[in-house]
């Protein structure tokens, strides 16, 4: 099995999860550790025995830029758009694609301010998957 169909299979519950509109992270079943991005082993125990849990999709904006200058053909998406790092409520932390506000802008995204999981529609998953996020009001 070549390194790409590894990965393709390391990735697949993400994948369809997403795909479904849930967000799920890799947890270890034997010390209970939530992992993001999916690994052959526990980075906590290196143990093998993992599965997939659903999280709440709420987390914390970390970072984020607007990528608005177009790259090279083969990353296949449409500038401007946006990409953050999102810490989990549960504790893991992602990279994902921000949704735009309604006037197609990003200024409503701050550091540090709340997001929550808000899945893109399936075809988008298919072509890109990566978790989507929108702005949350603050608690």
């Amino acid at each position: 099995m070549s390194h790409i169909e590894n990965s393709e299979q390391l990735t697949r519950p993400f994948r369809e999860a997403l795909t479904r509109g849930e967000l799920v992270v890799q947890k270890c079943n034997s010390c209970a550790a939530l992992i993001m991005y999916p690994k052959y082993r526990c980075p906590s125990c290196f143990h093998s025995d993992l599965g997939w849990q659903a999280v709440s999709g709420r987390g914390q904006l970390l970072t984020y830029t607007v990528l608005r200058a177009g790259a090279p053909s083969a990353f296949g998406a449409e500038p401007p758009y946006a990409i953050g790092i999102v810490r989990l409520e549960e504790g893991p932390q992602l990279a994902g694609r921000l949704h735009p506000g309604p006037d197609g802008a990003w200024d409503h995204y701050r550091c540090d301010g709340p997001v929550v999981f808000a899945p893109a529609a399936p075809e988008e998953v298919a072509q890109r998957p990566a978790a989507w996020f929108a702005a949350a009001e603050e608690s």
